[in-house]
Formats: C-alpha cells, sequence, structure tokens
C-alpha cells in the first residue's frame, strides 16, 4: 500500500465541523444577510446574533470581527446570485426560455436571495479587492452580461440598457423605503421590479437619457 501523502494525513488530522456548528454559521450569515438589506453595515452584531438564535460567543467564535461578517455575507450572496444567473443562462441555451423570460426570472431570484445585502461593495472601507469577492464579482457579471447580450440579439431588450442600470434598479427596488418601518415590504418587491422590467423591453417608448451604467460608474459613485 502507498504511504499516505500530507494532504491525505492533514485531512484525516481536522476534524470535519459538527453539523450544529455549520447550521449556526448558515443561520449567522442569513440572518446578518437579512438586516443589512434594512439597516446597512452599522447593524450592531448583537442583533444578527439574536436573530440568528445563537450567543454573542458563538457569533464571535465563527467570525473575528464585523469586516470577516461582511465578507462571507457578501460572498454568500454574490454566489447565490451567479448561481442563479447560471440556470437562467442555462435554461435559454436549452431553449427552456426566451433570453428576455431568462433574464426576468433571474432578477425576481436574485431579489429573493437580498442582493440588496451587497451594498458593503460600495464601502470604501469594505475590501472589495479580496481575491474570493474579485473571482466571485466577475462571475457573476459576466453571466448577467451574457443574459442582457442575448436578449438585446433577440430584440427583446431596448436599447442603452447597461447592468449597471440592472443592478442599480434590483439594489434599491429590494431595500425598505426610509420611515416605511420595513413591515410588509416583501410583498411590494416583486410588483415593483415587474413593472421596472416591462420598461425594459424592446420596443422602448422613450429615449433614455444619459449612458448604459457601468458597475464602475455605481463604485465609482
Amino acid at each position: 500500500m502507498a504511504p499516505a501523502t500530507a494532504t491525505e494525513t492533514h485531512r484525516r488530522r481536522v476534524p470535519r465541523p459538527r453539523a450544529d456548528a455549520v447550521r449556526n454559521r448558515e443561520r449567522i450569515v442569513a440572518a446578518a444577510r437579512e438586516l443589512l438589506v434594512v439597516q446597512g453595515t452599522d447593524v450592531p452584531l448583537d442583533e444578527v446574533a439574536r436573530r440568528a438564535g445563537v450567543g454573542n460567543a458563538t457569533l464571535y467564535r465563527n467570525f473575528a470581527d464585523r469586516a470577516d461578517l461582511l465578507h462571507h455575507v457578501v460572498l454568500t450572496v454574490t454566489d447565490r446570485v451567479a448561481a442563479h444567473a447560471d440556470r437562467a443562462l442555462a435554461a435559454v441555451d436549452a431553449g427552456e426560455a426566451g433570453a428576455f423570460e431568462a433574464l426576468r426570472s433571474f432578477v425576481h431570484a436574485a431579489a429573493d436571495e437580498r442582493i440588496g445585502a451587497l451594498c458593503p461593495m460600495l464601502d470604501s472601507a469594505f475590501d472589495k479587492n479580496h481575491p474570493d469577492l474579485v473571482a466571485a464579482r466577475d462571475q457573476l457579471t459576466g453571466t448577467i452580461d451574457e443574459l442582457i447580450g442575448r436578449a438585446r440579439a433577440a430584440g427583446e431588450l431596448r436599447a442603452g440598457i447597461g447592468i449597471g442600470d440592472l443592478m442599480v434598479a434590483l439594489s434599491q427596488l429590494t431595500r425598505p423605503l426610509p420611515g416605511s418601518g420595513c413591515g410588509d415590504f416583501d410583498r411590494f418587491v416583486h410588483r415593483h421590479l415587474q413593472l421596472f422590467l416591462d420598461g425594459l423591453m424592446a420596443p422602448a417608448r422613450s429615449e433614455l437619457p444619459g449612458e448604459p451604467v457601468t458597475l464602475e460608474d455605481i463604485r465609482r459613485g
């Protein structure tokens, strides 16, 4: 029998995290994602712990500080939204959906992932250039660009629309209005997204002012 490699020996020595530890980590990230959309990056971490149903010690055992938690929330949301974009594009490739239909499905799915939690990416103090985040962001934007291009090539998307236009609308329409109390805000989101998406369809009924918005435009503010 061949001797074990160093990697195999290391894997045997490092225990897998317990199922309850994994669940706690996922609950913390999910709670932070929800609260970030409503309260922004200054959300108290003890409030995140309460919403997740864990103690503060459990939160800090999983995440060293606020920056670490925000990093994992943004990475999680980016990965989940990218998966929706991949499925939408695959549906077009398989002939299961038209280009604009797939784009519409993606936008609604992205809203359900609380894409507004990606707003820390616009904060100058946030490490948006971390290699993990750059890779996830590039994958997401590449697929969305492809979806937009397919809809445009099919003559279903009005001219002058960039990926930034889509992301701005998604972020704004999935965040509660200031002073609204945030009560039952979710029930309006998909209705208003549908109105927005109808406005993207060709033929356009008006000429858009300005130029298509890119993600660089958004980051520059």
